[in-house]
């Protein structure tokens, strides 16, 4: 919906894989990981919100006070703690952050080939791409570490839960394994940018492709 105004990176993880690779600036990626992670604790808020509050009207002296009280309306095993993502109790600290890292790292590579300027096809596919690397990253490893896989969706449950535990992690791991996906592909898997040379040759002998056709086939009415 809106990847053409800003890209759509949603994920700090993403936005500073892009700022190693040089496709933002430093000050633009700056602000995109704030709003991401204020988008992220309005979000969770919100969620929080529906979910632990509901509104009692008070009648008193004629005048109706709206009184915001909390009161869990569905049981604590349901929701989860929002969806926060924590560590198992089997997994050290710093096996989290190897399992982010590789998470990490899966996405960001995904995000780059999907984005290729150089394969204008794949954007038709991009989506879904993205979606899936999510989805298999989730499916293979969310029993572990909770798969956050974006450090701005950990700090929005982080906020809304009060759970500050091995949060770092959840930091750490994704944003190197964004940043090495970033330098992987530009420096290895992206294909060099067509010189000028080379798309001016492209589409001239193109052109004269098609004019052969249209002499060849008025030849033909003639």
């Amino acid at each position: 919906v809106v990847g053409h105004l800003s890209g759509g990176h949603v994920n700090p993880a993403v936005t500073l894989g892009m700022l190693v690779a040089g496709r933002v600036s430093l000050l633009r990626a700056i602000l995109y990981v704030i709003f991401q992670c204020l988008g992220s604790i309005a979000g969770t808020a919100a969620i929080r919100v529906f979910i632990l509050n509901k509104i009692k009207c008070v009648c008193q002296k004629l005048l109706t006070f709206c009184l915001l009280f909390q009161q869990t309306l569905i049981d604590e095993v349901y929701y989860n703690g929002l969806g926060h993502t924590s560590l198992a109790p089997n997994i050290t600290e710093l096996q989290g952050v190897g399992i982010e890292f590789f998470l990490g790292l899966v996405l960001v590579l995904t995000v780059f080939g999907a984005c290729d300027a150089n394969k204008p096809d794949s954007r038709y596919i991009a989506p879904l791409a993205i979606g899936m690397a999510v989805t298999l990253g989730h499916l293979g490893t969310i029993r572990y570490t909770g798969a956050s896989m974006n450090p701005a969706r950990t700090v929005g449950t982080a906020f809304a839960t009060n759970n500050w535990d091995s949060h770092w992690v959840y930091w750490v791991g994704p944003v190197l394994g964004g940043i090495a996906a970033a330098l992987i592909y530009t420096q290895i898997l992206e294909k060099p940018a067509a010189k000028v040379s080379e798309v001016s040759d492209k589409y001239g002998t193109h052109a004269d492709e098609r004019e052969m056709r249209k002499l060849e086939s008025g030849r033909d009415y003639a």
